[in-house]
């Protein structure tokens, strides 16, 4: 085996073993989202974060990966639908495109967590296909497919504003559309205490293991020395991000509410990570320090001002995802010597609104046809029952 067959063999395992990680991130979702919810709606919790990323697979094959990254125009690509025609190159094409799969998952189950507890499991699985197919692909192709974006010179290495705000923001779209859960906002109500805090640490521990697939496997090679030292900054951004993010959140609730809150630091933890996806391979780990920071003060600020406007977000992923993903995108333009800002701010401004309109047409749509929300007694008495038959806990 010559040099450069060894090259694309490791290069090859590399992105697979980064997949890999990326796809257990499904878990680390699961757990959080469960855990953060009410017990008779785990098994619906389960159930969706299994079925979203079914779906994203199947549709994301057949259609998705083509508008993403086929050549096209500087809109959506126009090839590679259902892989036809599909090219190797650094690494095999069958490779990029698992690797490319399970990001389009994770922008999926994004938006479950926003929703959770009150929508309908067919009406989720409908909105899953439709962002995984249309939504998510068209603004992958603008920065990461050679689209406009990119064009102008846009930096978001593994995707604070391609995968999280998307999906933080049909989140949002998909959580005013619901309207709340009963009693969300009485303080004295059940709704807000999660049934089992343990499963959310466990998830956000799992979805920090996996980020170092997320982030570093963005890189897509391995070999060689300027790729080991791309990948080790990354990895070491990546991890000081989400320290200085869970500080942050620790810090920030103890000051207001008196006591250190398990919430808060979770979700620090994640903010963190957010926002340090788009500039983890650009900025220094100072930088990553202070974006992961300032990305769980921007949560913070996000969770206090969706209560003040009564939008009902279970878990915080409108917040987490959403507004630290934003932050993370403008940080580039702050602490990347290269990149520029006016940009940077372009770029999350067009995600944002292409995002919003489409979330809220397709919400939208689904309410007015097959409906978005279950009915009260349900939500009262749990969808696990009534739309699985099955509870999580006999």
């Amino acid at each position: 085996m010559d040099i450069s067959e060894l090259a694309y063999s490791l290069d090859t395992v590399w992105v697979l073993l980064a997949a890999f990680l990326v796809f257990f991130m499904q878990a680390g979702f699961a757990l959080v989202e469960a855990g953060f919810t009410q017990s008779k709606n785990a098994v619906n919790i389960l159930m969706k974060n299994f079925a979203d990323f079914t779906i994203a697979s199947l549709v994301f094959f057949c259609m998705g990966y083509g508008i993403m990254f086929g050549a096209g125009n500087g809109f959506m690509g126009k090839e590679y639908f259902f892989l036809h025609g599909l090219q190797n190159d650094a690494i095999p094409g069958l490779a990029f495109f698992l690797f490319q799969t399970v990001f389009a998952g994770t922008t999926a189950t994004i938006v479950s967590g926003a929703m959770a507890e009150r929508t309908k499991f067919g009406s989720y699985l409908l909105a899953s296909a439709i962002m995984t197919a249309l939504i998510y692909p068209i603004v992958g192709h603008w920065t990461w497919g050679g689209g406009w974006l990119s064009d102008l010179g846009f930096i978001d290495f593994a995707g604070s504003g391609v995968v999280h705000t998307v999906g933080g923001v049909a989140g949002l779209a998909g959580a005013m559309l619901l309207g709340p859960r009963k009693g969300a906002f009485n303080p004295d109500s059940h709704v807000h205490k999660g049934h089992n805090v343990t499963f959310a640490g466990l998830g956000v521990f799992i979805l920090w293991l996996g980020w170092f697939g997320f982030n570093p496997g963005s890189q897509v090679a391995a070999s060689g020395m300027e790729n080991a030292n791309a990948i080790a900054l990354i990895a070491v951004n990546t991890n000081l991000a989400a320290a200085a993010g869970s500080l942050l959140g620790m810090l920030l609730s103890w000051m207001k509410l008196g006591k250190p809150n398990i919430g808060m630091t979770l979700n620090g933890a994640l903010a963190g990570l957010v926002a340090i996806t788009a500039g983890c391979a650009s900025v220094t780990p100072l930088a990553a320090i202070a974006i992961g920071a300032i990305g769980s003060v921007a949560m913070y600020a996000g969770v206090t001002l969706l209560w003040k406007l009564r939008i009902d977000d279970p878990v915080g992923a409108v917040s987490v995802h959403g507004v630290a993903g934003i932050w993370g995108v403008l940080a580039v333009g702050l602490f990347d010597p290269s990149a520029d800002f006016v940009v940077q701010a372009t770029g999350i401004v067009s995600i944002v609104v292409w995002t919003a309109l489409t979330s809220v047409v397709l919400f939208g749509v689904l309410k007015a046809t097959v409906g978005l929300r279950v009915s009260g007694s349900v939500e009262d008495e749990g969808l696990d029952t009534h739309e699985h038959g099955v509870v999580a806990y006999a």
